[in-house]
């Protein structure tokens, strides 16, 4: 199986829609997905909206593709975009592509690169339409990987909060589904699934579930904070320091059942 870092990756940037302040993050990101080996981001470069992209583009050796808007209203980058991402795909020179846009005019380009079995990841502010995150195999929300350090969650102050904004998602009764139904479909006999596992099914079910989206930076901490619900088990293999980890729903106990003590002897 090929490792995830000889993975050719084409990334292809909406000037339009993604802010230019993050560029950095988003690339560290990439990095660890794979090699960026095309890197082109589209805009009508003679606009001022587009100005903060410019000194940013040096710097990270990415691509400019010029895009007139020929028509008020209506978003030719967008196409420029798509048909990029065909060629490309025609070419067959890359493994994956990664779409950082908040548009969900994307979304038919996400499938049509999925249904030729390439690695679709998308990066998106969470405004991002939801047609466009489950379009692609993994979607990243630039607010979690931006450089800004959040207050550590509370998950017991309902009030968290930045200035009324809410970084973090709440771990709430859906997310708990998810995890449970995805340890079920994995579990062996004894009710144990290995923890990797979990997670890689879990980002097929939700594309954009990211530990770093409740404030944790992996799975085994995320999981081992809903104790209520969940067992973890960390079993080192033998003969060496590697430890793998296992998870495991708890079972919740039963009341006592009571009997009537007034029913009367027949």
């Amino acid at each position: 199986m090929r490792d995830i870092k000889d993975i050719k990756l084409a990334v292809l940037i909406d000037a339009d829609n993604i802010p230019y302040s993050h560029i950095k993050e988003m690339l560290d990101e990439i990095a660890k997905l794979g090699v960026p080996t095309i890197k082109r981001i589209y805009g009508d470069w003679t606009k001022t909206t587009v100005s903060g992209w410019k000194s940013a583009l040096l710097e990270h050796a990415i691509t400019p593709i010029q895009q007139y808007g020929y028509t008020i209203g209506k978003n030719a980058t967008d196409s420029a975009m798509i048909i990029d991402a065909m060629d490309i795909l025609h070419d067959n020179k890359v493994d994956g592509f990664c779409l950082v846009s908040s548009d969900s005019d994307f979304t038919r380009l996400a499938t049509r690169l999925r249904e030729s079995g390439k690695l679709v990841i998308g990066i998106g502010e969470k405004k991002t339409p939801k047609p466009f995150i489950v379009a692609c195999d993994k979607f990243i929300y630039i607010e979690i990987i931006s450089n800004i350090e959040p207050p550590k969650p509370s998950f017991s102050d309902s009030s968290f909060s930045s200035k009324g904004y809410n970084r973090f998602d709440k771990t709430d009764s859906r997310l708990i589904r998810l995890i449970k139904s995805s340890i079920e479909d994995l579990a062996d006999d004894n009710g144990w699934a290995f923890l990797a596992e979990v997670g890689a099914l879990i980002i097929k079910k939700k594309p954009d579930f990211d530990p770093r989206n409740y404030g944790f930076n992996k799975l085994t901490p995320l999981i081992k904070s809903l104790s209520k619900h969940f067992i973890v088990d960390e079993r080192e293999v033998e003969k060496t320091h590697i430890k793998h980890i296992y998870v495991k729903i708890k079972e919740v106990a039963k009341p006592p059942i009571y009997r009537n003590q007034n029913k009367q002897n027949s």
